[in-house]
C-alpha cells in the first residue's frame, strides 16, 4: 500500500511562492495542501490554482493539522520567530534566503530544529541546479587541478533601487541588499570550499533614494575559503547579466553560469603549436553548443516548465523532501549548518560597512487633505512630492507603513490599508478632499482582474462617496485604445472597443474600470476625473520600459513593430502637473484626459538619443508584430491544450499592433481645459527624459 503524500504548506503568497508551488507539484510524494498569507485574496488565489486550502493565519493553519512541512516565504525579518514557532508545532521547515537577518538568529533556528527533531532546510536554490552538480564534480574529481581562485558574481540590475517600490524590506537599509542577495554568492563558496573569512569590502556607485539616504549598487568583497582566494562581485546597476561562478585551477578553468545553467571548462591540450589554439577554441565552441542544445531541448519538451530557475527550485526542494521521506540527514548544500556559515560570513562582511546614520529632525504631524493610492510607485512618488510642493499635505496608502518620504514626514503620512478593506478605505478617506487612485494589479486571468483591479477600483470609488470626498482622479491607460491604425488620430472622443475580450488583460481591465466608474458618476454622482498617461519617462523611470519594446536585458530590445512611428512619450513632471490640474479644475469632473506629450521622437530616435547623451549603444531590432501574434497563439494553445490552464485569454493581432502605438494622439483637450503645457522643446525633453533620469543607475 502506497504511503500518504507529504503535505506542504506555503506561508507568504508573494512572487516567489509560485516557484515553490510549482516545485512542490513536480516533487513525487508531495502535495501542496495549504497557502497562508495575511492577505486573504493572495492566499486564496495561489491556493485555488493548486487545489490547496487558503488561510490568513498561521495559527489557524497549524491548529487544523493539515500540513507536515511549511515553506516560509515571508520577509526575512520574520523568519526567525516564524520558523521556531512552526518547528515547535511539529512542522518541518524550508526557509527562503536569507534564512534570517544574522548568524545568531540562524544558529538559534538550527538549535530549535534539533530540539524538535525536525528537518530545517535553507533555500539556497541555485545549489540545486544540474550544472552546479557538474561543477562540483569537476572540483571533487581533481579535473581542475588545485583550485587557487574563485570569482562569484551577481551582476544583475535591481530596478527598485532606481524606480521603486522603495518600501520593500531589501530597500530599508543598505545592509539588507547584501542580506537579500549575498546568500546566493556565499552559499557557493561555503559549499565548495568551506568556511569563508572576509578580508575587505568596497562599496561604490551609490544611488540617492527619495526621502533621503543612499544605497551602494556595487559591492566588492575579498575573502578566503581554505586555500582559495574568493572574490564576490555584486553589481546592481543596469548591466549585462553575469550571474556566474568561475574557478581557476592548475589544470583548468570552469565557468558556471547559474542564470542559464551552463558549465564550460577550459583546459590545456597536448597538441602541437599549430593545432593547440585551434583545438582549444573548438573545445569551447563544442561545449557552448552542447549546453545550448541541452537547455533548449529541456525547455521545449517541458513547455518551459524546466527553465534554469525552475530547475534550481526543483533540485533544492526535492532534496528537502527526500530527506524527510527517507529519514536521512539533509544534503549539506541546504543544511542549516551550512546556512550558519553563510550567514556568519555575511555578518563579517557587514561589519566592514559603516552604518547609515540620519539626523533626527523634529517635525510636525501632517494634516492631509489629499490621498494618493499607489503613492510609492513611479508616478505616485512624483505626484506626492508635487502635491507637497504645491502646498498640500498628503496621505499615502501603501501595503506597509513606510514609504520613500522620510524627508517629507511633516507633510506626508503613510498608512497601510488593504484595498479590499472598504471600511479601512473609508476611514483613511475621512477629512480627505481629493483621492488619486493610481493602483493597478497584474493578473493572469480575467476573473482575477475583475476582483483585484475592477472590483478594487469600484470599492475605492464607493468608499470615496461614503467618505464625502470632493474628487476622485483615476488613472487609466492609453493602452485601452485600439492604436493599430496609423491613419486614425486618437482624442478623448475616441471610444474603446465595445468588445474588449480580444485585448490584453491590462488594457481590458483598465477599460472596464473606466466603464464602471463612469456609470457611478452618471448614476450616483461620483466626482470622477480620468487620466490616461502616455509612455512616461524621466527621473526614477526604468531603462527597460516595456511600453517601447520587449527587453532582453539592459543591452538589447526588440521594438514593438518597425520603431519609426512617433511614440506618445510624456515627462513624469508633466504627468504630475496634469494630475494636479485635474484636482483643481472645476470643470474637470466627468471628463477624461489623455496626458501625452508633444510629438517628439520614435522608439529608434529615443535609443539614438540615449547613445548620443549617455554614450551607451543599446542593440535595437524591429519586432514583427505578426511574429509576436503567431508566437503568442502557439503558447496559448500549449498552455490550454497541454498544460490545461484555465481562464486564459489571447490578444488579437490588432492588440499586438496597438503596442507599437501606431495611432497618433491629440493632446489639445488637456491643454485647452486644464491649461496643461507639456514640454515643447526637444532638447529639454531629451535632457529630462534621458540626461537626468539615471537610466543606468550611475
Amino acid at each position: 500500500m502506497a504511503s500518504s503524500p507529504l503535505r506542504a504548506g506555503i506561508i507568504g503568497a508573494g512572487y516567489i511562492a509560485s516557484w515553490h508551488a510549482d516545485a512542490i507539484k513536480a516533487t513525487p510524494g508531495v502535495e501542496l495542501a495549504a497557502v497562508c498569507d495575511v492577505s486573504p485574496s493572495a492566499a486564496k488565489g495561489l491556493a485555488e490554482a493548486h487545489g490547496a486550502r487558503a488561510y490568513s493565519s498561521v495559527e489557524d493553519m497549524q491548529a487544523e493539522g493539515g500540513v507536515d512541512a511549511v515553506h516560509i516565504l515571508t520577509p526575512p525579518d520574520s523568519h526567525h520567530d516564524l520558523t521556531i514557532d512552526c518547528l515547535k508545532a511539529g512542522l518541518h521547515c524550508w526557509v527562503e534566503k536569507p534564512v534570517a537577518i544574522s548568524a545568531d538568529q540562524t544558529r538559534a533556528m538550527a538549535q530549535a530544529a534539533k530540539a524538535a527533531g525536525k528537518t530545517l532546510g535553507a533555500a539556497h536554490n541555485f545549489l540545486g541546479m544540474p550544472g552546479y552538480e557538474r561543477l562540483k564534480a569537476q572540483v571533487r574529481s581533481g579535473a581542475l587541478g588545485r583550485v587557487s581562485m574563485a570569482e562569484i558574481n551577481w551582476c544583475f540590475p535591481l530596478p527598485p533601487l532606481r524606480s521603486g517600490p522603495f518600501g520593500l524590506w531589501l530597500m530599508r537599509a543598505p545592509r539588507n541588499l547584501l542580506l537579500e542577495l549575498g546568500p546566493h554568492l556565499f552559499a557557493f563558496a561555503v559549499d565548495l570550499f568551506g568556511p569563508v573569512t572576509v578580508e575587505h569590502v568596497a562599496l561604490s556607485k551609490p544611488v540617492a533614494l527619495p526621502g533621503g539616504g543612499t544605497r551602494p549598487q556595487v559591492w566588492r568583497i575579498l575573502a578566503r575559503a581554505g586555500e582559495v582566494e574568493v572574490t564576490f562581485n555584486l553589481s546592481l546597476v543596469e548591466t549585462l547579466d553575469d550571474r556566474s561562478v568561475t574557478l581557476r585551477g592548475s589544470s583548468g578553468q570552469a565557468r558556471f553560469d547559474y542564470a542559464s545553467d551552463t558549465l564550460v571548462v577550459r583546459a590545456e591540450n597536448t597538441a602541437d603549436l599549430i593545432l593547440n589554439p585551434f583545438l582549444a577554441q573548438m573545445s569551447q565552441a563544442g561545449q557552448h553548443a552542447r549546453e545550448g542544445v541541452v537547455n533548449a531541448a529541456r525547455q521545449l519538451t517541458s513547455l518551459n516548465q524546466k527553465s534554469p530557475y525552475g530547475l534550481s527550485f526543483r533540485g533544492a526542494i526535492g532534496a528537502f523532501y527526500d530527506s524527510i521521506a527517507s529519514g536521512t540527514p539533509l544534503d549539506r548544500r541546504f543544511h542549516f549548518d551550512a546556512a550558519c556559515e553563510v550567514m556568519g560570513a555575511i555578518d563579517a562582511a557587514l561589519d566592514h560597512v559603516p552604518s547609515e546614520v540620519r539626523p533626527i529632525v523634529a517635525k510636525t504631524a501632517p494634516s492631509p487633505t489629499v490621498l494618493v493610492i499607489g503613492g510609492t510607485g513611479f508616478i505616485g512618488r512624483h505626484l506626492t512630492r508635487g502635491l507637497v510642493a504645491a502646498g498640500h499635505d498628503v496621505r499615502v496608502l501603501s501595503r506597509g507603513k513606510t514609504g520613500p518620504f522620510d524627508d517629507l514626514s511633516d507633510h506626508v503620512e503613510t498608512v497601510g490599508v488593504s484595498l479590499h478593506d472598504k471600511a479601512g478605505l473609508v476611514s483613511a478617506m475621512r477629512g480627505i478632499d481629493t483621492v488619486f487612485n493610481l493602483a493597478k494589479s497584474l493578473d493572469a486571468i480575467w476573473e482575477d482582474a475583475l476582483k483585484n483591479d475592477v472590483g478594487v477600483s469600484v470599492g475605492i470609488a464607493e468608499a470615496a462617496m461614503e467618505a464625502g470626498v470632493r474628487r476622485l482622479v483615476y488613472t487609466g491607460t492609453i493602452a485601452s485604445y485600439d492604436m493599430s491604425d496609423p491613419f486614425r488620430r486618437i482624442t478623448e472622443e475616441t471610444g474603446f472597443a465595445a468588445d474588449m475580450t480580444d485585448r490584453n488583460l491590462y488594457a481590458r481591465s483598465k477599460a472596464e474600470c473606466e466603464r464602471r466608474l463612469m456609470e457611478l458618476h452618471r448614476d450616483r454622482g461620483l466626482p470622477l476625473v480620468i487620466a490616461r498617461p502616455g509612455i512616461v519617462v524621466g527621473a526614477g523611470g526604468p531603462l527597460q520600459h516595456w511600453g517601447i519594446g520587449r527587453w532582453h536585458g539592459a543591452g538589447a530590445v526588440r521594438i514593438w513593430g518597425h520603431g519609426n512611428n512617433i511614440l506618445p512619450f510624456v515627462l513624469i513632471d508633466d504627468i504630475t502637473d496634469g494630475l494636479i490640474r485635474m484636482m483643481e479644475s472645476e470643470g474637470a469632473v466627468g471628463q477624461s484626459y489623455n496626458l501625452t506629450g508633444e510629438r517628439m521622437m520614435s522608439a529608434r530616435q529615443y535609443f539614438d538619443a540615449i547613445h548620443d547623451r549617455l554614450g551607451a549603444r543599446i542593440r535595437v531590432t524591429s519586432g514583427s508584430l505578426y511574429s509576436f501574434f503567431l508566437s503568442d497563439a502557439v503558447k496559448h494553445a500549449l498552455k490550454v491544450g497541454v498544460l490545461r490552464k484555465k481562464g486564459l485569454t489571447r490578444a488579437s493581432l490588432n492588440d499586438w499592433k496597438s503596442r507599437a502605438h501606431f495611432s497618433p494622439f491629440d493632446n489639445a483637450k488637456p491643454k485647452a481645459e486644464l491649461g496643461w503645457a507639456p514640454e515643447p522643446d526637444r532638447a529639454r525633453f531629451v535632457e529630462k527624459a534621458i540626461g537626468e533620469a539615471n537610466l543606468f543607475g550611475f
